[in-house]
């Protein structure tokens, strides 16, 4: 099969990629940095078979040209979007550009190429739904918008679900509920585990904030069942894609302070963070029923590989409490 991945450079899409490609599928990836393995538009490309392009969805005439150059594709996993709520307040301009614009600018050419699509949406549209975060929840509930970020991921179902209805597209929209691991470059938007972590191995103070729960997803196991996709497409369907180990950010904290030898003096306890989903309990049945889904990673291993990867890529030293 002959699959796009736009936004396909990042923590979740790099790792996609190579799943895809050892299950024989040919895929593209476009993001918006120059890189290895690029096709040259305009010029000589020096790589033999460039599987990668430089590509801002945002902008419309330089989506269209992966699609006319690199293409015909079949299945389009877009996971380009700007990502965090945090993220989403100081870059807003970005975030509505790259999120709602960039989505919208996929579905035109989805709309023209007829090709499937797996769009990237967010466990953050839940909200702070205080039961059960089941799929069909967004049906039957008007659930309040935290920050601009879920805003901009709400948007995108509804753009998406007016493209069936008024095109007959096909797509499948998955929610991604806290995915981490190697591969995942600190910056302080990134997620709470991934921050953690780096903070651990580094020796800086981290904030927890109380009362707050989630699940965390081993990267390796939503791409297994993302990958899945290709090849189980139900026109239409909605997943929660996550793990079923479910803890409070205090945990996930003792866990970071036990792998990484921090001292635990380093933690700031403060009380709930505003704008911030307090707990989300979530159902995967469907996942695990269509796709497969399955934890293989528990949260102590999984910070593990994670701290081993960042302590190999920072090429930091191994603090003395880890001796």
């Amino acid at each position: 099969m002959r699959i796009l991945i736009t936004g396909g450079r990042g923590t979740v899409g790099s790792v996609l990629l190579r799943e895809l490609e050892s299950r024989g599928h040919h895929v593209v990836v476009c993001d918006v940095a120059h890189g290895v393995e690029e096709v040259g538009f305009s010029l000589r490309t020096d790589v033999e078979s460039p599987n990668y392009a430089r590509c801002d969805v945002s902008e419309y005439r330089q989506l269209e040209r992966v699609f006319d150059v690199m293409g015909p594709f079949e299945l389009v996993y877009h996971m380009a979007a700007e990502f965090g709520r945090w993220n989403g307040e100081d870059f807003y301009e970005q975030l509505w550009r790259t999120n709602a614009v960039g989505t919208k600018n996929v579905l035109r050419l989805q709309e023209r190429h007829r090709v499937r699509l797996v769009h990237f949406s967010s466990s953050e549209v839940y909200g702070d739904w205080e039961g059960t975060m089941s799929e069909d929840v967004m049906d039957q509930h008007e659930i309040r918008q935290m920050n601009d970020y879920a805003l901009s991921k709400w948007v995108n179902e509804g753009q998406i679900r007016n493209s069936i209805l008024q095109h007959n597209t096909e797509s499948v929209i998955v929610r991604l509920f806290n995915t981490y691991g190697p591969g995942e470059y600190y910056s302080p938007y990134r997620s709470v585990n991934c921050r953690f972590i780096y903070c651990g191995l580094r020796g800086l103070p981290w904030v927890v904030f109380r009362g707050h729960f989630r699940t965390s997803t081993y990267v390796d196991d939503t791409v297994r069942t993302l990958a899945n996709i290709a090849t189980t497409f139900k026109p239409g369907a909605v997943y929660n894609i996550s793990s079923t180990q479910y803890h409070s950010i205090e945990q996930l904290s003792e866990l970071v302070v036990k792998v990484t030898g921090a001292d635990p003096k380093l933690v700031d306890y403060r009380n709930a963070e505003i704008l911030t989903t307090r707990m989300k309990k979530v159902d995967n049945s469907r996942s695990v029923l269509d796709l497969g889904h399955e934890d293989t990673v528990d949260l102590e291993t999984g910070i593990s590989r994670t701290a081993e990867w960042m302590r190999r890529i920072y090429q930091l030293p191994v603090l003395a409490r880890e001796r």
